[in-house]
């Protein structure tokens, strides 16, 4: 949910995710002069803790090691936005934003506004979750110092690959996701419901017992499996669904990709499956999609988009092929971009869903926000990144096969970060090659179009937005339209995503420019120059995540 705030000059605007907030400020020109930046302080309703909110540039004054957080009322923040990525979900904050004046020496706070948010990841009748994964290795640096040394140290040892991460720092990677698809299994009590999972990578431990504990239960369980000839990840999956009998479980012929990962969740009425919520979203089964990569978990507790995934189910385990597949979804899966909420599925004769994914991002008035993974369609790709200089504030990370690239804001600042370090964490995490093109940590498949207006889209799910996840694969994905908190949620995540990589991009710039000046924050107000030129990218910016209002 959006909250706004305004005292004195001073506006803000929270955009609350499913564990995060992108908080973003305005001023009156009249509070410019002297500006330094903003302190932000943030207060914990239930306890009363009060903690400043860091940065990580400082005065040229102050001397700290590069990447040592600073707090913001000592070290203001000088930008119109900045987001907490350090709260719990059903916790109430309160956001305390003080515009900063006096001297880099003597910072001064005058009064701001206040905003009291609270985090969720059930926005009406979606539950919508990420997990950290890769993308927070400078946070977990910080919260397991002992870990990251342990990491050094079996790499140096040469017992990297048999190094596991200790249950405490999974646990924080997962951040909850983990938890949301087993609790979503566990709500299969006893014989009266059904559990139906497609899934492409079925090899994490802690869902194979789940699922074999809903099964011990009396639940009705059945599973479809990727099962293409002679690959190595069929073979993954039967060991992983060992366990279950063989009536439950059946295998994708396809040589192709059976690309699904979801969940319906039905209740047994005399004898006849009543499907009540789907799970679906981005990750598969494994460490790598829980712990590793970027992905997330989109549960929809809706009957009718249920029953839509579940016939779906039924016609495959019901033996049809890719191609009787292909011809029913033509038939049964008509896109409808008029409506708000829509469920597609591939593969599909003609690329009608990479037409309208076209459409849709072709309608952004606003910005367009994305993480993608693998190879776009040419068509995806060019209406994502737009032209120079046009008007639409563009925020993308791409993980191609060796890099991931950033689309930054009007396309002058297109970026390349490495997809993985050899150091720390990302070291440790790097994703086995094996069946892959390249190093894989961004796996989402998003794509949010006019986050910052009351009429967003989001474009989410399995599907790669490729010509092989339309034509060839076995996909999924929803379009929502018009729903403000689930953007958030989506919106949140993927600028904490790209503000990781653009980040890293710009800390490893120094090591390659002779006479580089380290990145230190500005002794007056001239950073907010950019801000205030009209026409200017930093105007629109601040202009179109936090408008004024009387």
């Amino acid at each position: 949910m959006r909250k706004k705030g305004k005292r004195n000059g001073v506006y803000v605007k929270a955009y609350t995710g499913s564990n995060s907030v992108l908080l973003a400020m305005n001023i009156d020109e009249t509070m410019r002069r002297g500006l330094l930046g903003f302190a932000i302080e943030r207060v914990q309703v239930s306890n009363g803790k009060r903690k400043w909110l860091n940065g990580l540039l400082n005065f040229p004054h102050i001397s700290r090691p590069p990447g040592v957080p600073s707090p913001t009322n000592i070290a203001p923040i000088q930008k119109f936005r900045w987001a907490d990525y350090t709260i719990e979900a059903g916790e109430k904050y309160q956001y305390i934003v003080s515009p900063v004046y006096g001297s880099a020496e003597s910072p001064k706070l005058a009064p701001g506004p206040t905003v009291t948010v609270q985090p969720v990841t059930a926005v009406g009748k979606h539950i919508v979750h990420f997990n950290r994964a890769a993308a927070a290795s400078q946070a977990f640096s910080r919260a397991f110092k002992d870990v990251d040394k342990e990491i050094e140290q079996a790499r140096k040892e040469g017992r990297l690959s048999s190094y596991r991460l200790p249950p405490n720092a999974l646990k924080w990677l997962s951040d909850g996701l983990l938890e949301e698809i087993t609790r979503f299994l566990d709500r299969a009590v006893d014989s009266s419901w059904a559990i139906d999972i497609a899934i492409y990578e079925y090899e994490l431990e802690e869902i194979a017992r789940a699922v074999e504990a809903a099964h011990q239960r009396g639940a009705k369980v059945r599973v479809l499996y990727h099962a293409r000839p002679n690959d190595p990840q069929t073979a993954a999956n039967e060991e992983c669904l060992r366990n279950l009998p063989p009536e439950v479980k059946r295998p994708r012929i396809t040589n192709s990709i059976f690309h699904h990962k979801f969940i319906v969740l039905s209740r047994i009425r005399n004898g006849q499956r009543e499907p009540e919520a789907v799970l679906a979203g981005s990750t598969n089964f494994t460490e790598n999609g829980v712990y590793r990569q970027a992905n997330v978990v989109h549960v929809v507790n809706r009957p009718d988009t249920s029953r839509e995934f579940l016939t779906l189910f039924e016609q495959i385990f019901n033996g049809a092929t890719t191609a009787e597949t292909r011809r029913f979804i033509n038939v049964n899966d008509r896109i409808d971009l008029n409506v708000p909420f829509f469920t597609g599925f591939s593969p599909r004769s003609q690329p009608e869903d990479l037409d309208a994914f076209r459409t849709l991002i072709g309608l952004a008035r606003r910005d367009v926000l994305f993480c993608t993974a693998f190879n776009l369609d040419d068509g995806i790709e060019e209406a994502l990144i737009g032209q120079p200089n046009d008007s639409i504030l563009r925020f993308g990370i791409e993980n191609q096969r060796s890099r991931i690239t950033g689309f930054h804001a009007d396309r002058t600042a297109n970026f390349a970060a490495a997809a993985w370090l050899k150091d720390g964490l990302e070291g440790f995490l790097k994703e086995s090659t094996k069946g892959q093109r390249g190093n894989i940590l961004i796996h989402t498949k998003v794509i949010v179009v006019d986050f910052t207006s009351d009429n967003p889209v989001i474009i989410s799910g399995s599907h790669n937005l490729s010509k092989a996840a339309s034509r060839d694969n076995d996909e999924n994905y929803l379009v929502i339209r018009g729903d403000t908190d689930v953007a958030d949620a989506y919106g949140c995540e993927l600028l904490r995503i790209y503000d990781h990589y653009r980040f890293r991009f710009k800390v490893n710039q120094p090591a390659k420019a002779r006479g580089f000046r380290p990145f230190t924050l500005d002794i007056d107000d001239s950073w907010t120059n950019g801000y205030f030129t009209p026409g200017s990218l930093k105007m629109i910016d601040r202009d179109r995540f936090c408008e004024k209002w009387s």
